[in-house]
């Protein structure tokens, strides 16, 4: 009966090859996409972050924000929806918080490769080994260096799907949290300007 759960075994691993690879390779090709927008959004938001810093300095110095310097780049459109609001602080905050769950939901991907990229990886390496071992008792040098070049291929191929979610999710994190921070602390400078306004008309 062993002997029959075990064959049993064996030929369900072996059935998982095929779709194991087929994902590696699409979850690689992910990757890849990925990248490339990750790299054409660095080079945006480096070209933005004068234009966040300058915007950030007239909000400290109090003054109104024109709806020309709200119209270029994405913090200046967070801006410009939050000023639609009125800068009420229920509409506002719910706001943000909407934006960065639309970071979350952005993360989220670059976790799942860093999750899937080993799992596959792994699933890789493990099922040839079965056959490679089998050819090197056998004495089947060719069929065991076949096996193990798949072994190998499929676990670089894991690495690097993992490597990519790292790099992503480790600059991103940084990025969202960034944004969220400067249009919250842009939301406390209008209410302490109005807060203040609103002393003054009543003294």
């Amino acid at each position: 009966i062993m002997h029959y759960i075990t064959e049993i075994l064996n030929w369900i691993s072996a059935s998982l090859m095929l779709p194991d690879i087929v994902l590696l390779l699409a979850a690689m090709l992910f990757a890849l996409v990925e990248l490339g927008g990750f790299c054409s959004t660095w080079l945006m938001l480096l070209r933005q972050r004068r234009k966040r810093d300058e915007l950030m300095t007239l909000l400290r110095a109090e003054k109104e924000l024109t709806p020309e310097q709200l119209r270029h780049g994405i913090f200046a459109r967070h801006l410009a929806e939050l000023n639609q609001l009125d800068w009420d602080p229920v509409h506002c905050e719910k706001r943000i918080f909407d934006f960065s769950q639309t970071y979350e939901h952005e993360l989220e991907r670059a976790r799942f490769m860093m999750k899937i990229g080993p799992m596959l990886g792994l699933m890789g390496t493990l099922i040839p080994m079965g056959p490679a071992l089998a050819g090197l008792a056998s004495g089947d040098i060719k069929s065991m260096a076949y096996n193990m070049q798949v072994a190998f291929g499929t676990t670089v191929v894991g690495i690097f799907v993992a490597g990519v979610g790292l790099l992503l999710y480790s600059v991103k994190r940084h990025w969202f949290a960034d944004e969220i921070a400067s249009l919250q602390y842009a939301l406390d400078l209008k209410l302490r300007r109005e807060s203040s306004n609103a002393q003054t008309r009543t003294v």
